[in-house]
């Protein structure tokens, strides 16, 4: 492999614009290698990219894949998800007991997510443990089934999860905010899918789904920990060599995505005999591209991050109004949510409603102040460092960075660009983003048609 030095990310070249076979660093580390990333794309469009640090006696290998439930048709609803449990389920090498019994014969931790964008599968071992986790998980990925039999079986697993799933209405009402803001379109699709399409899935629909979407071009292969980059490449390209050899691709860009539909000023609620109503409270975001996602991330911290945040201290602290309240920010490939949630008596509903309307109102008038700045900077900072202390939250940042945005910014780099964020740039931001819609609201409880109308009402 030729090797090519490439120390700043203002110097990075997109994997789609680096030739197969050849090797870049992209961020050099300290003395002794430490943080040193390095990527390798190989012939067929396959990215392998690592983190090596030679003080950890662990690593972290995952393979991600440039695909997720927004990129689902209605009837393919939850295909995405679907296919995550097929993949444990067996290949021509190993059934389903072999897979899960070979890393746990090692002390060693598997498992796999599904996003809106994009899908994960990972294995977390002891160093010298790598080889082996490179080959199981590879194999998974290359190598699937997808049998009739593990079709019908894995069905009704998936069904008893939703079914959890809907027994947590705190979890649900992310889902139906989700489907408010953006409506039918595929990111206000659950990304578990719904009991009719998941039933309805045939094996021939998940099985073509696996082939179309699971090319080299799309994955990314990351690893994080003490460990070999070359090492990991030939591994690697040893045990995805048939499919390298069918492969003409090259490395698919960064997702820009397509513009998505977003609403605003809706509300929907379903009527639930819940101890606690569970409301989302929130407009649409921006993109993960925007360099505004900086001066977001600070407000977001000040209005709702923390336990000396705004609403925390509004609702929770000087009221007892709720026991969880928080905000958060989600951006995808073209568009993005900023969310309140909170967690309340259903009596109180109101009061908690227009509190948080209140503060949003406040933060667009008026911005924050110096010590919040000061403070949301450092809470920021500080969890932004501490969130790197293990191989798997760094398997994490280069493997999602790399199929998301094509470009690696050191530890470094990010905390100057938090440290940066000024209170003229989060007031800006929050009049563009908070100040920008009115509100929609999805809410879960007790609560029948006469008083959600008059909880819609609270939205104009």
């Amino acid at each position: 492999m030729q090797q090519q030095l490439e120390g700043t990310p203002v110097a990075q070249a997109s994997a789609a614009k680096q030739r197969p076979g050849t090797t870049r660093t992209l961020l050099k580390g300290t003395e002794g290698g430490a943080g040193t990333v390095r990527r390798t794309v190989l012939p067929g469009g396959l990215r392998v990219v690592t983190e090596t640090l030679p003080t950890v006696r662990s690593a972290t290998f995952g393979i991600w894949v440039g695909v997720g439930s927004r990129d689902e048709t209605p009837v393919l609803n939850g295909a995405t998800h679907y296919l995550e449990h097929l993949l444990f389920k067996g290949t021509a090498r190993r059934d389903a007991l072999e897979i899960s019994a070979a890393l746990d014969a090692v002390g060693g931790e598997m498992n796999a997510f599904t996003a809106k964008e994009n899908t994960c599968y990972y294995a977390r071992v002891l160093d010298t443990d790598l080889p082996l986790a490179i080959d199981v998980v590879c194999d998974m990925l290359t190598g699937s089934l997808i049998r009739p039999e593990d079709v019908e079986s894995e069905r009704g697993v998936i069904l008893e999860e939703m079914a959890m799933a809907e027994d947590d209405p705190g979890d649900v009402v992310h889902d139906l905010f989700a489907k408010v803001l953006f409506g039918d379109g595929p990111l206000g699709r659950p990304i578990l899918g719904t009991q009719e399409t998941v039933t309805a899935l045939t094996r021939d629909q998940i099985a073509g789904f696996y082939q179309r979407r699971y090319k080299p071009e799309n994955l990314v292969v990351a690893a994080a920990g003490n460990l070999d980059h070359a090492k990991v490449v030939k591994l690697v390209e040893q045990a995805f060599a048939p499919v390298l050899a069918k492969s003409k691709g090259h490395p698919a860009e960064a997702r820009r995505g397509h513009k998505a539909v977003r609403t605003a000023g809706r509300a929907a609620v379903l009527n639930r005999p819940t101890e606690q109503a569970h409301l989302v409270l929130g407009v649409p975001g921006i993109p993960r591209h925007d360099e505004r996602r900086w001066a977001l991330g600070v407000l977001n911290a000040a209005l709702g991050g923390g336990m000396s945040s705004r609403l925390f201290q509004e609702v929770r602290e000087k009221r007892g109004l709720a026991y969880s309240v928080y905000s958060y920010s989600s951006s995808y490939a073209d568009t993005g949510l900023f969310g309140i949630y909170a967690g309340c008596q259903p009596k109180r509903v109101e009061e908690v409603l227009r509190i948080c309307r209140a503060e949003l109102a406040r933060v667009v008038e008026e911005g924050i102040t110096e010590e919040e700045l000061r403070r949301a900077i450092g809470q920021i900072s500080g969890s932004t460092v501490l969130g790197m202390e293990d191989t798997g939250s760094l398997m994490n940042r280069i493997g999602k960075a790399e199929l998301s945005y094509g470009h690696h910014l050191s530890v470094d780099e990010m905390l100057g660009r938090i440290a940066a964020v000024t209170l003229d740039e989060v007031h800006a931001v929050a009049r563009d983003v908070l100040g920008a819609h009115r509100p929609s609201l999805a809410l879960i409880g007790p609560v029948n048609d006469r008083r959600a109308a008059k909880l819609a009402d609270l939205l104009v």
